[in-house]
């Protein structure tokens, strides 16, 4: 039997990278999967693709750092599908500068989709997880929250913030039956790297003990473990999918 069978899982930024992945994933597993995506003309081709190879699959396009957005997709899957059994928290975005340079509408703009959106998207699943079954929160960390990163303030502030309130919210849910527990990736093989310079990269690949960057596919599957009944044990971890960088 799949180790999804029947769930709803919810996944944020979930039209390319990791976030396609897990979907691809969680539906090959079994689970009904709702993306949940800004870009509605990627998102559709991610649901149509996984629809064509069989999987139960649904797209909404939301903005995660709006609550009213935030709302509507709840509202939909309230009304269309009456809970959900997963959430994985995967939308992010990048706005890179230095202290020195970074103004404050980069520092906002990350904070809201990256870490505000994490607790509205939470909040609304949390309210449709049936209290007897229980569910499973998933959220998005980084490598970066544990090392830090050169040029990136705010998004290491959400990654390590995430932590944070991964930890929280298993402590405060575990009663309801609701694991919560974060991934945090290292360097992985998506969109975000195909143009870092080759100098770069070979920088990046010294730091990692394994010596290759991971696949999407890899980050997936971490993912679905957590989601599973095999984990259902554990919450309020986080669990590193980076070659060994943070060692």
């Amino acid at each position: 039997m799949n180790r999804l069978q029947d769930k709803i899982a919810v996944v944020t930024g979930g039209a390319r990278g990791i976030g396609k992945a897990t979907a691809e994933k969680f539906a090959a597993e079994g689970a009904t999967v709702i993306i949940a995506d800004f870009d509605d003309q990627i998102g559709l081709i991610t649901a149509n693709e996984i629809s064509a190879t069989g999987g139960k699959v649904d797209f909404v396009k939301v903005d995660v750092s709006d609550s009213k957005s935030v709302g509507n997709l709840f509202g939909m899957i309230e009304q269309n599908y009456g809970r959900v059994d997963i959430l994985v928290n995967n939308a992010g975005i990048l706005m890179d500068s230095t202290l020195k340079k970074m103004d404050e509408d980069k520092f906002d703009k990350v904070i809201d989709v990256n870490l505000k959106g994490v607790f509205l998207c939470t909040q609304a699943a949390v309210a449709l997880m049936d209290p007897e079954k229980g569910g499973v929160i998933l959220n998005a960390s980084s490598v970066v929250a544990h090392t830090g990163n050169f040029g990136q303030t705010n998004y290491v502030a959400t990654k390590a913030g995430v932590i944070g309130m991964t930890k929280v919210w298993a402590r405060e849910l575990g009663r309801k039956n609701i694991r919560v527990n974060a991934v945090a990736p290292g360097f992985i093989k998506t969109d975000m790297t195909v143009g870092i310079p080759d100098k770069v990269m070979d920088m990046m690949l010294q730091r990692v003990p394994l010596g290759r960057m991971g696949e999407g596919t890899e980050v997936a599957d971490a993912y679905c473990f957590l989601a599973s009944d095999e984990a259902s044990y554990i919450t309020g971890t986080t669990l590193n999918v980076d070659g060994g960088t943070v060692t």
